[in-house]
């Protein structure tokens, strides 16, 4: 049975519980910011939806939506069971309340009670990923050729931006009050760029990119370099493919070292629309 959530004090033990399994523990609920914002926020925001599944008196499952009615997404903010029917019964409910909308999961790679769910429904699943977390200094670094997303480039970003996620480039051109925005400009081309939330405690590079013809040339360097002075004092983290090693090495060289406790995976599915009668 499903209920949908106007308090979470007596579910935290229920929270607890599955977290404390290494291979159940939600890679969205690891630090207090992301507890806030992810699990606890839902109660106050009206675009996130926390949700329980229970047997009998039971709770079976705890999962945390939001929901992006007008561009009909979905993002999965907590997802916490150790049953498959769990995540059975919440995406069917997903289906009921949002045909047609993208979902996107990001969870555990440990945990297998979510597979059943989202293999049977199609989902395009993404390789595993690590956190890594700014955690030394690596000292004065060039950034001639970076400065701050401004109306002169704009287009040029946009067009150049990765479109295989929620965040498009004009998506984030226009949420600036979210994202600091520096480009990487040679010669009047934007050959280069990095989002970079804003607002968190633990700040993240949310999209690092330089064109083909331009790389080995520094500027993914100089990108991240900027994005690390900007945010100044603030933290930084950011989530990487485990096997890019070329990324790997660049974050390690500028001060960022592998968070062993958290690895995920994104898992996308998009809910199809009811058959016509």
């Amino acid at each position: 049975m499903i209920r949908i959530l106007d308090e979470l004090d007596s579910c935290m033990g229920f929270v607890r519980e599955i977290s404390s399994d290494p291979d159940l523990s939600d890679p969205m609920l690891k630090t207090e910011e992301q507890v806030r914002n992810n699990l606890l926020g839902a109660l106050t925001s009206p675009d996130k939806v926390p949700i329980g599944i229970f047997s009998g008196d039971a709770m079976t499952g705890l999962f945390v939506f939001l929901i992006i009615e007008e561009d009909r997404y979905i993002e999965m903010l907590a997802g916490l069971s150790r049953e498959p029917d769990a995540y059975e019964e919440a995406a069917s409910w997903l289906e009921t309340e949002y045909p047609g909308y993208q979902v996107d999961f990001v969870f555990n790679p440990g945990n297998q009670a979510i597979r059943p769910m989202l293999q049977s429904r199609g989902a395009t699943f993404f390789p595993e990923q690590m956190k890594m977390v700014l955690t030394a200094d690596a000292g004065p670094a060039d950034t001639t050729g970076i400065e701050p997303l401004s109306d002169r480039y704009r287009d040029q970003y946009i067009a150049m931006h990765s479109t295989d996620g929620y965040w498009t480039g004009e998506k984030v051109a226009d949420a600036l009050d979210l994202f600091n925005v520096f480009i990487a400009a040679d010669g009047g081309r934007v050959v280069g760029y990095i989002d970079v939330t804003r607002n968190n405690e633990e700040n993240e590079p949310f999209d690092l990119l330089v064109a083909e013809d331009s790389r080995r040339r520094g500027w993914g360097r100089k990108l991240l370099a900027k994005a690390i002075e900007e945010n100044r004092p603030k933290d930084m983290m950011l989530i990487v493919d485990t096997d890019n090693a070329p990324a790997i090495a660049l974050y390690s060289s500028m001060g960022f070292s592998r968070d062993p406790e958290t690895v995920s995976r994104l898992a996308t599915w998009h809910i199809g629309l009811p058959e016509k009668k």
